[in-house]
Formats: C-alpha cells, sequence, structure tokens
C-alpha cells in the first residue's frame, strides 16, 4: 500500500520524514523547506493519518512496508535518511533494521525502542477528541473552545485540531482526519515494540542521530541499552528546555542539529 505525501527539492540525497501519533507529513513543512534547498524530501503521511488509507489494524512492520512502498514509488530504491518522531520514529526504527539496505542513515526524534506504559497522555487525547461533540461545532473556534476543558494545553489542542476537517458528507458537517477508532484499539500495540516481530534481527550497523527533549520522559537513561542493542552507531544528542514535540517547539536548533548530522 502506498501513502500520502508530498515531495520537495529537486536534487541531492533523499530524506524521508515521519510524524507521530496524530500528526501528518505537513508538520514537518518548515524544516522540510529549509533541508530542501539541499536534498529531495519526502513527507509522509502514516497509515490511519492525514490522506493516507485505513487498513484494518496497526501494526509496525506493515507500516514500515508502506513507507517503503511509498519512497520507492516516489523515486527509486536508493538508500535514504529517515526521520522519524514519536510514533514514526519507531515506524523508522523497524525499516531500518527489516531493510538495513535501504536506510543509509536514521535519525529518531524523542522515541526509544521499548514497550511504554499505556498510562501516558494519548488514552486522554483519543476520548477527548472522541468525545467532542462536532454538531456544535460551526468554525473552528468552536472546536477549540470544546476541547479545552479536556485539552487545556493550547499548543497539544491546536495539534489536535489539524486533525479536524469540513466534511459534506457528515451529519454535523466536520470529521476526523485521523482514525480515531483503530489507533483507540490498538494503542497497546502503538505503545509497545515489537519484539516478537523483530526476532532474530541484526541490529541496524548505520549511523544513528538520537535526539531527545530535555522536558521529555521518551527518551530515559533506562532505555539507552535497548537503544544500544538495536542501533550500536547511536549518538544522543538532548535539546534543552524542550518536551516531546521537540521539532515545532525548537525548529531551528533541530534543523541545525539534523544538518550536522546530514553532513551539510
Amino acid at each position: 500500500m502506498t501513502l500520502h505525501h508530498t515531495a520537495l527539492g529537486t536534487t541531492g540525497s533523499r530524506v524521508v520524514f515521519l510524524h507521530g501519533l496524530f500528526g501528518q507529513g505537513k508538520n514537518w513543512t518548515g524544516v522540510a523547506k529549509q533541508l530542501a534547498e539541499r536534498h529531495r524530501v519526502l513527507l509522509v503521511d502514516l497509515p490511519h493519518h492525514g490522506r493516507s488509507p485505513w487498513p484494518d489494524r496497526f501494526d509496525f512492520a506493515g507500516a514500515a512496508g508502506d513507507v517503503l512502498a511509498t519512497v520507492s514509488a516516489a523515486g527509486g530504491d536508493e538508500p535514504i535518511t529517515l526521520v522519524g518522531h514519536s510514533l514514526g520514529g519507531k515506524v523508522a526504527m523497524v525499516l531500518a533494521l527489516l531493510h538495513p539496505e535501504r536506510v543509509e542513515r536514521l535519525c529518531v526524534a524523542d522515541i526509544s525502542p521499548v514497550t511504554y506504559p499505556e498510562s501516558r497522555e494519548f488514552p486522554g487525547y483519543i476520548a477527548a477528541m472522541r468525545d467532542l461533540d462536532l454538531t456544535r461545532v460551526v468554525h473552528r473556534a468552536d472546536a477549540d473552545r470544546l476541547l479545552a476543558p479536556a485539552v487545556p494545553d493550547p499548543t497539544v489542542r491546536s495539534f489536535l485540531l489539524q486533525n479536524l476537517r469540513r466534511d459534506p458528507t457528515a451529519a454535523s458537517g466536520w470529521s476526523w482526519q485521523v482514525n480515531l477508532d483503530v489507533l483507540d484499539r490498538d494503542l497497546a500495540e502503538i505503545s509497545a515494540w515489537p519484539e516478537e516481530e523483530l526476532a532474530g534481527r541484526a541490529p541496524y550497523d548505520g549511523p544513528v542521530l538520537w535526539l531527545a527533549g530535555g522536558r521529555s520522559s521518551y527518551v530515559l537513561p533506562d532505555y539507552e541499552p535497548a537503544m544500544d542493542r538495536w542501533f550500536p552507531r547511536n549518538r544522543k544528542v538532548t535539546l534543552k528546555d524542550t518536551g516531546h514535540w521537540l521539532h515545532s517547539e525548537r525548529p531551528e536548533l533541530f534543523l541545525e542539529v539534523l544538518r550536522r548530522f546530514l553532513g551539510d
């Protein structure tokens, strides 16, 4: 299955970006436009997100295969630099482990190859989005106001509401672009690391840049053994005073570190 994607740039090496849970490829547009001066950039909507298809379930090997098919259809089989944040970082790691010949280098943003507790914030976000009464929404400002009690952080609320679109086929005139039903049902798998699917796979031997938010808890010292096991050539960089969405909170610093990794 090929996924919705946007291409920028016409020359240079290929750099592919994968967004996090509830995100879309366009979340990377600011960073990608800067890189497109020297690279061919691809922004991919993961399955169940953005304008990509909704398969029956979410699983990492399937998502990695879809990304690889999309990359090949968009520009051939040459090795790529793969950049993934959060959920997209896990998909990127799995792709690199399953198809190391296709990934020249890997940048993982604020996620680790571990199973996380399901008690993190994402079940609450899904519940808040599903509970939002779309029949009361006339303008986007209405949705923002209605979602505020459940999601008080305006930055997070704005990010989630990027998934709300006008839909003339819906009774309310609005619908969610993200597949809340499947993501809710498969959240345990999304929170996990697919150890069984990767059994017997060799570690990825390419260079890996690990970017961590200094105020985030997704890349902790306790997770470093797993990082080193699967990705022995990793270099960790922590962006101070930065949370989980580090590429949107500190885009200039994120871009600077990524450019160094690319050799620009």
